[in-house]
């Protein structure tokens, strides 16, 4: 399984948003869900998101989405996931790791403290400074990890840096989602 870890200093954590734009950015995060779980006409079965949201009111927020689940179809509209996210948040459950709808669970857990969930995997971190993703090995079920357009804390990406390995798109910046795509795209070239 691929897994796609996405940090946002202000994505809100409360489901009263209306307005994404308003709401820390919010549809950045809906499209990292979207370019991370579908292809044309169709839902990859070997995906997972972790979002960590660092907005007001209630920091942090980690909200862990699985893209397969029996007998329930995900949504694939903006729309849809946006009402996907406001219901995780919705549904928190204070000191609990909750599951809000099936496949999708939230809880108030940091990025750092969730590395340390991560020892045993191939930790990878989009970094601009890292190796060619095109000439570098990558593991089996690899992680990685991408900010939104405000990047990370210093300490966070300190700590992420020692982590995980950096790598590299290339030279040009891509918008978090498009960076999503291309990892699934070369990961699907190697049939990771």
């Amino acid at each position: 399984m691929r897994q796609f870890i996405y940090f946002s200093k202000r994505a809100v954590t409360t489901g009263n948003f209306k307005d994404l734009m308003s709401a820390g950015r919010m549809d950045i995060a809906i499209h990292i869900i979207i370019m991370a779980f579908f292809v044309s006409n169709k839902r990859r079965d070997d995906v997972k998101v972790d979002l960590f949201f660092y907005g007001h009111p209630d920091p942090p927020k980690h909200l862990e989405i699985y893209s397969q689940h029996e007998g329930t179809e995900s949504p694939i509209s903006k729309k849809d996931v946006a009402g996907l996210i406001k219901r995780m948040l919705y549904k928190y459950k204070k000191g609990m790791k909750f599951e809000a709808l099936p496949a999708c669970f939230v809880e108030k857990k940091g990025l750092l403290e969730y590395m340390d969930e991560l020892e045993e995997r191939n930790v990878y971190l989009l970094d601009r400074k890292g190796e060619d993703i095109r000439t570098m090995d990558i593991g089996e079920n690899p992680v990685f990890i991408l900010g939104d357009h405000e990047g990370f804390p210093p300490k966070e990406f300190k700590r992420l840096k020692k982590a995980a390995i950096p790598v590299s798109l290339g030279n040009v910046t891509y918008f978090a989602s498009q960076s999503v795509t291309i990892v699934n795209h070369e990961l699907d070239r190697r049939g990771l």
